[in-house]
């Protein structure tokens, strides 16, 4: 699956985030289960790394909190 850099835009329910990688594509992404277990907090303006669903470009998993 591909890694991208994406931006967080807004914080949904559910543990949702919504993302958008170079200011024009937008997909909704959730914490990966290694990242909960380490209570990662994302607010919106944070520089994350999503790895991308292979069946829909659209959805994907945050990985990391990039600094």
């Amino acid at each position: 699956m591909p890694r991208v850099e994406a931006v967080v835009v807004e914080q949904l329910p559910s543990g949702l985030y919504r993302l958008e990688i170079d200011g024009v594509t937008r997909l909704t992404a959730h914490l990966a289960p290694g990242a909960e277990r380490n209570f990662l907090r994302l607010v919106v303006g944070d520089k994350v790394e999503v790895e991308l669903s292979s069946r829909n470009l659209t959805r994907g998993r945050i990985v990391r909190k990039l600094t």
